[in-house]
């Protein structure tokens, strides 16, 4: 579980253009997901199309964003089998403070993507 190498430039350019626009508030959330004693892992998927893990918080259009944004932890990926073992995932989770998880669910490219947050 960690950015993909292979992951083609545009791809990601695409996705973190589209992230800079939503990012204050996944931060917000993600402190709020911990605060409220959640989950110390967030995890935000992310996807053009409806996906069925956590609780939609910014669908598409709404902040001139083309990617639905969700709100959810590691304990639902584990309790949907979507990760096999939480050690692993929490070694390789990085600072939420600093980056923030996102499971990115798309034809071409679903995986965890860690992105660092923009410099305030």
């Amino acid at each position: 579980m960690q950015n993909d190498p292979t992951l083609d430039p545009k791809y990601l350019g695409k996705i973190s253009s589209d992230f800079v626009k939503v990012s204050e508030y996944l931060k917000e959330a993600s402190y709020l997901i911990r605060k409220k004693g959640f989950s110390e892992y967030p995890v935000f998927p992310v996807s053009k199309e409806d996906v069925p893990i956590g609780q939609l918080l910014y669908e598409k259009g709404k902040l001139e964003n083309e990617w639905n944004y969700y709100a959810s932890f590691m304990e639902e990926f584990a309790q949907r089998q979507l990760i096999a073992e939480e050690a692993k995932f929490k070694e390789a989770y990085k600072d939420p403070d600093e980056y923030c998880c996102l499971f990115i669910v798309d034809r071409e490219f679903t995986n965890f993507l860690f992105i660092p947050f923009p410099e305030d």
